[in-house]
């Protein structure tokens, strides 16, 4: 048995059988999200080979039940490239939702905007993306698997929903492309300068990997950036991690609205 579908026993023999519809993943300052969920909560820690999320801002555990009527798998944290230089480190949870029978999955992140119609504390629907770094989570796998299609690697019919349940909120959610670059570093404002002539609405830290994994394995995936910052260069705001954290909630507050509505007309 792979380390995948052990793993999905155990959560099965906690959490009970019932396959997620939907899989999320938070970002930074979005963790309480999860709270939201009536069902079992396991720490990160109590599945071998999880990471352990270790940035400060994420809740890791994995929490299965129910919200709004549908079943839901909620990873309160993820682990990111620059913590070890691994962009497969989401791999093995990712791998685990698949083994659970779960089909989709909605990945969310904060992200510093380019854009100065989207400023922080709004939200933008990942329409494509721009892979900066380089890195790839694939890379080393064995077979021609790995040659993964990305044209539409942000699902059409999810982004379509989400964008239905955001007008039905009167949450704005724009579409744009967000730039992945490997972090922990910020961006200078001349990357800022660059990322945007190559056709970016958004950067950060994160996200690109996961989707290239969840493609591989044969979810269908949508993302959504919570906007905490004008990109370096843009604004007279000072960039931090706990900046980013601090106004995390501004936009997890429309991006709770927008998900509850999106499983309301899923269920």
């Amino acid at each position: 048995m792979s380390r995948s579908a052990e793993l999905a026993a155990l959560i099965r023999s906690r959490a009970g059988a019932e396959p997620p519809r939907l899989g999320l993943i938070l970002g930074s300052g979005l963790g309480h999200l999860a709270e939201a969920v009536r069902g079992e909560a396991i720490d990160y820690a109590d599945l071998p080979g999880f990471p352990h999320a270790g940035v400060s801002g994420h809740n890791p555990r994995l929490v299965l039940g129910d919200l709004e009527g549908v079943r839901v798998a909620m990873f309160g944290g993820r682990a990111h490239y620059y913590e070890r230089g691994n962009p497969a480190e989401m791999r093995l949870p990712l791998e685990v939702l698949k083994a659970l029978g779960t089909e989709s999955l909605i990945l969310t992140n904060a992200a510093g905007s380019l854009r100065a119609d989207i400023p922080p504390g709004g939200l933008m629907l990942l329409a494509d993306h721009i892979n900066l770094s380089g890195a790839n989570p694939l890379i080393g796998e064995a077979d021609d698997a790995r040659f993964v299609p990305m044209t539409e690697a942000h699902d059409p019919a999810m982004r379509a929903a989400l964008k239905s349940a955001a007008s039905a909120e009167g949450v704005e959610l724009p579409e744009g492309v967000y730039c992945w670059f490997s972090g922990p570093s910020f961006e200078t404002p001349a990357e800022i300068r660059a990322a945007k002539v190559l056709g970016a609405d958004a950067v950060g830290m994160s996200t690109v990997p996961e989707v290239i994994l969840a493609r591989f394995l044969g979810l269908r995936v949508a993302a959504v950036s919570v906007v905490t910052n004008m990109g370096a260069g843009m604004s007279a705001e000072a960039i931090s991690h706990e900046h980013t954290k601090a106004m995390a909630p501004l936009g997890a507050a429309k991006l709770e609205r927008v998900l509850r509505r999106y499983l309301r007309d899923l269920a």
